[in-house]
């Protein structure tokens, strides 16, 4: 049973890598195009697509320019598999996610902290006997989750995942970083940015959707500079998420550049599909690119 729903909510840990991003304008869009660029060597291609992993039903079909560039591609880069979930994988989110024998959340996090996610956590209808289980990170990320559940939004047609099924057996797939990386990345967190996280998480869950909706208006029509002030305000206002911001964004996406770089130093045609967050700003991808001297063009 537990693993049914370690299973069904793993890609949430991707969801909050997008809703965490704090980009400026600097790297703006224009209205109109798809959230897809693309770059190109002598001897390589590489598009890069924002996915969010949270999408609803009706957000299909897409573009006929998306479905054409990933027709034409040779291999699928993704942040991480998720189609790709074993048991050793579970085992390490069981241990890195929740708490073993007496631990409990109340011991790693203020009693205002606690207060507060239980409350939430009874809006929402979660046990509270599984709130004490989890450790501040993963609980964050779930409640966020079921919010977004609540309304429709759900990972099972995220862009990632839609991606991931149409290239199985047929394309090459290749990760940027994987899951173990994503989970190591969260658990380590020292407590205190960890509570952080949730608080931060949890604190405009009522109006989670409302901004969810905003953000993919704003995918829909390739306007990168409205999802760049979306995520901008959401972090803003409270400066201790940016240390958390320079280790689960700004970080990462150098290492993706690097990996996209020797794409275009090698040969044929690579989809890259990461969290639409990753793309935009002075420091996304698509303008760490262009610092390294590559002409990016959005489609």
């Amino acid at each position: 049973m537990k693993n049914r729903i370690l299973r069904q909510f793993l890609p949430v840990l991707l969801i909050l890598f997008l809703l965490l991003t704090a980009v400026t304008s600097g790297a703006c869009a224009r209205e109109g195009k798809n959230f897809l660029w693309r770059t190109q060597t002598r001897t390589a291609t590489v598009y890069l697509l924002g996915s969010v992993h949270f999408m609803k039903k009706g957000a299909y079909p897409l573009s006929r320019a998306i479905e054409e560039a990933f027709a034409g591609s040779d291999t699928l880069a993704v942040e991480a598999d998720i189609n790709n979930i074993g048991k050793d994988t579970l085992e390490k989110l069981r241990e890195a996610g929740f708490y073993h024998g007496e631990d409990s959340l109340a011991r790693h996090i203020s009693p205002e902290t606690y207060a507060y996610v239980r409350q939430e956590a009874v809006r929402l209808g979660f046990p509270l006997a599984a709130v004490d289980r989890q450790k501040p990170w993963f609980l964050g990320m779930m409640l966020s989750a079921m919010e977004l559940m609540k309304s429709g939004y759900n990972p099972h047609y995220g862009i990632d995942k839609y991606f991931l099924t149409k290239a199985a057996g047929k394309k090459i797939i290749l990760e940027l970083e994987s899951i173990d990386y994503q989970i190591n990345l969260l658990a380590g967190l020292p407590d205190n940015e960890q509570e952080h996280f949730l608080i931060y998480a949890i604190k405009d869950l009522q109006s989670l959707i409302a901004q969810m909706d905003m953000v993919m208006e704003a995918w829909r029509s390739g306007n990168a500079g409205e999802i760049s002030s979306i995520m901008e305000r959401s972090i803003a206002a409270d400066k201790r998420l940016q240390a958390i911001h320079e280790k689960i964004m700004t970080d990462r996406n150098r290492n993706m550049t690097q990996k996209i770089i020797s794409c275009l130093s090698a040969q044929g045609t690579v989809f890259v599909v990461v969290g639409a967050g990753h793309l935009v700003g002075d420091l996304g991808i698509v303008e760490l690119l262009r610092k390294q001297g590559y002409t990016v063009e959005q489609l």
